[in-house]
């Protein structure tokens, strides 16, 4: 559950902590007071798009932070041990800040995380149901995926199989797609892809013969200062300055002292050394000196083929291996597209036996999501007749189409709300309290499956009043038992459930507008649900009724409390 909130700095809230409590809270107050912008706090705060604007006017950034509490086997603790995220005593703080430059910063128990390893956390958080759900349950493109959550753990296993064996469909048929693409587009393909093979076959490249043939070329473009050292070192060995001859003088000498004085033995042996290995560079360089030609046809030879490299580079590759890479891809494609026949006639039989394999998953996984369609039928059937609407008929109807990345069904919740009428499309038939209705049975049915903490309705009850106001609240009312609900409302019948009633409110302070939550008391609580019954003027009347309504309720409360324990 979500035990504290702090907001600063966020829209017009300038500083909020909040204490929740576990249960049903509700959250009303005067329309523009600031009930949806606590939400977009929680929405952000579990991985919402944040934008520079949520920032308030000339403050650097908004900070929100919530501390969860979660029970022990909550899926939440595999996330951290993913992540090296420590939970002790079952404390959760998810923290977000935003600066006004645009920049985000998300930490989970302090650790700084991106994006969306806090939205992952915050998914097993807190479901938040706001207008935009409405939205999506009138969009047949979203009732496939809600049936896989009904039935996720039947499904999921099938779905997997499916998507492998589509794939290896997808990719055969892509393949034979563009091996039958026109015949004119084919021709003209080949022929550049049997220019390129050719001309990078001519040139007859070879690992490292660039790098060999460069340090050639730079030897050959500098023969005349090569041969000009060369020829002046052997010279100061050998010739006129006959430095060899001095060493061997100095041999001699050292040889004769070593032999009046043991002592000099070492260093006649190192004058000795030095000289053989002088004595052998020399005839080295004399043998340097007499190989030493300079061929200008070679040169020119090697500058051709070192510009050739540059020209096919520029087409093929930034390096001679990759020119070499590319050179065998063209023609592997070449050679595949020579024999395109055969090589169709592989692919259209590998594509027949792959078929059979992704129609099989396919009816497979459609099996199992029938099962599950009539077994959420049922579910919200049951739901809706708690909702005063035990008419309504709901279905789930199936289509079978082309495959596609999640199966051979196309699925379409159906309703038929009046005896005698026929079933139509959900987008079709259902009234915004309907809708209502049937997005809080969704919840309802859901919330046995899905572990979160914490439950958000952001004005679930719009478009009801009178009874099926009243059950709507009892409804909220059960799924907070033993969890957490919090819920925006404008109904009396449905702020009168709440263990926790939160007063939102707006005031202007130096000029400025903020946001303050109180908590209230009965004497204060009666005073809202008055305002909400019948507006500012509180008569009587209006508190009798009220008092009625709030003893009516924790009567109900009592009465589901002790059935379910």
């Amino acid at each position: 559950m979500l035990a504290e909130l702090s907001i600063k700095q966020f829209a017009i809230i300038d500083e909020l902590n909040i204490d929740f409590n576990r249960g049903m809270t509700v959250l009303t107050g005067e329309t523009g007071a600031g009930k949806s912008i606590l939400l977009d706090a929680i929405g952000l705060l579990v991985g919402g798009r944040g934008s520079s604007e949520f920032v308030r006017y000339g403050q650097d950034k908004a900070e929100i932070e919530g501390l969860f509490i979660v029970e022990a086997g909550h899926p939440i603790f595999e996330a951290a041990s993913q992540y090296g995220i420590e939970i002790e005593d079952g404390t959760v703080i998810l923290r977000r800040d935003l600066h006004s430059s645009g920049k985000s910063v998300c930490r989970v128990n302090g650790k700084m995380m991106p994006l969306s390893t806090l939205r992952e956390f915050g998914r097993q958080l807190v479901d938040i149901h706001g207008q935009h759900e409405h939205q999506h349950l009138m969009d047949a493109e979203y009732h496939l995926g809600i049936l896989d959550s009904f039935a996720e753990g039947d499904v999921a296993p099938l779905l997997e199989q499916y998507r492998e064996a589509y794939k290896a469909w997808n990719d055969v048929a892509s393949e034979l797609k563009r091996l039958s693409q026109s015949e004119q587009e084919l021709a003209q393909r080949m022929d550049l892809l049997a220019f390129q093979t050719n001309e990078i076959e001519a040139a007859a490249l070879q690992v490292g013969e660039e790098q060999a043939l460069t340090e050639e070329r730079d030897e050959l473009a500098n023969f005349e200062r090569i041969h000009q050292h060369v020829r002046l070192s052997y010279e100061a060995v050998a010739d006129e300055s006959r430095g060899l001859d001095q060493i061997g003088f100095a041999m001699q000498e050292m040889e004769e002292a070593s032999t009046l004085s043991t002592s000099l033995s070492p260093m006649a042996e190192t004058i000795s050394n030095a000289y053989f290995l002088l004595e052998d560079a020399k005839f080295q360089l004399r043998d340097q000196l007499d190989s030493l030609e300079f061929d200008p046809i070679r040169l020119d030879e090697i500058e051709t083929r070192l510009a050739l490299f540059q020209q096919l580079k520029r087409k093929y590759g930034a390096t001679i291996d990759e020119v070499i890479a590319y050179g065998e891809k063209v023609a592997e494609e070449l050679k595949s597209m020579t024999n395109r026949e055969e090589h169709l006639q592989e692919l259209t039989e590998m594509l027949e036996r792959l078929d059979v394999d992704v129609r099989e998953s396919g009816l497979a996984l459609s099996a199992a999501r029938k099962r599950a369609a009539t077994e959420l039928e049922q579910a919200i059937h049951r739901e809706l007749q708690e909702l005063y609407m035990e008419k309504t008929r709901f279905e789930v109807r199936f289509k079978e189409g082309a495959f596609r990345q999640d199966g051979l069904d196309q699925v379409e919740f159906y309703m038929m709300t009046n005896v005698g009428e026929p079933f139509k499309p959900l987008a079709k038939v259902a009234s915004g309290g309907e809708l209502s209705r049937v997005m809080l049975a969704l919840k309802s049915i859901f919330s046995r499956t899905v572990g979160v903490a914490s439950i958000i309705f952001d004005e679930v009850d719009t478009g009801v009043s009178g009874r099926v106001a009243q059950a709507m609240g009892e409804k909220i009312f059960r799924l907070s038992v033993g969890s957490q609900v919090l819920c925006i409302t404008h109904l009396a019948q449905v702020a009168a459930m709440a263990d926790q009633h939160l007063y939102i409110t707006k005031s202007e302070t130096d000029e400025r507008t903020k946001t303050n939550v109180s908590v209230l008391d009965r004497k204060q609580r009666i005073d809202e649900l008055g305002r909400m019954i019948a507006g500012p003027q509180m008569t009587e009347l209006t508190k009798q009724h009220v008092e009625e309504l709030l003893d009516m309720s924790l009567q109900l409360k009592r009465k589901f409390i002790e059935g379910v324990s």
